[in-house]
């Protein structure tokens, strides 16, 4: 079977922490053939130390590669939806994709939107959806019942326990705790380390333990 063209579109930490996903997928059953970073702009030694061409701006990849599929590597969720609106406009033919880390689990009953990513050691658990370009990062756990919008990012070792609901745009912290039965409103930031336990208006930034706003 053929690889399927694939582009990552962002060049900095988060997308060159997507090529590891992408490279992993490739060795336990070949998937993608990366063509590169499409990006404003991009550290051209440490794409070479990766191997990985710089394509030049999304406008400019899709042109180059006008049936190619993609993914967002960039980590803030707002830029991933702005980005995912002018791909829509400027690339019709491109196709955001589902990227799961071999190292990352899936349960059953699970939905996942165009665009997410499930990095190494993330845990999806059982009847949850992620909405499109939602990422979860490394140790991310999204347990049972859950619904999450589109664009969250659950940084590295944040657990979501069950029955939750997230709205669009919310990013988790690093380690951020969510016990279950509670709403966290759309564009709500979770600081690094808080525990919530107790419902999260939207766009408002909770921190601690328990975390307040």
């Amino acid at each position: 079977m053929a690889r399927r063209p694939l582009v990552i579109v962002g060049a900095g930490g988060h997308g060159r922490e997507t090529l590891d996903v992408v490279r992993a997928i490739d060795a336990v059953a070949p998937t993608w053939d990366f063509l590169g970073f499409a990006a404003d702009t991009a550290d051209a030694t440490l794409l070479h130390r990766l191997g990985a061409t710089h394509l030049g701006s999304p406008g400019e990849a899709a042109a180059r590669h006008p049936d190619a599929a993609f993914v967002i590597g960039i980590g803030d969720g707002g830029a991933r939806r702005r980005l995912a609106d002018q791909l829509a406009a400027e690339a019709p033919g491109w196709e955001a994709v589902v990227l799961v880390h071999p190292a990352a689990t899936v349960g059953a009953d699970v939905r996942l939107g165009p665009g997410v990513v499930l990095a190494a050691g993330a845990r999806v658990t059982t009847n949850v959806t992620l909405g499109d370009h939602t990422q979860c990062n490394v140790g991310a756990v999204v347990s049972h019942d859950c619904t999450v919008g589109a664009a969250v990012t659950f940084s590295p070792g944040v657990l979501v326990n069950g029955t939750n609901t997230i709205g669009d745009l919310a990013f988790f912290g690093t380690g951020a705790v969510v016990t279950p039965g509670h709403t966290i409103g759309a564009g709500a930031v979770i600081g690094a380390g808080a525990v919530v336990v107790t419902d999260v208006p939207p766009g408002v930034t909770a921190k601690g333990v328990p975390a307040r706003w």
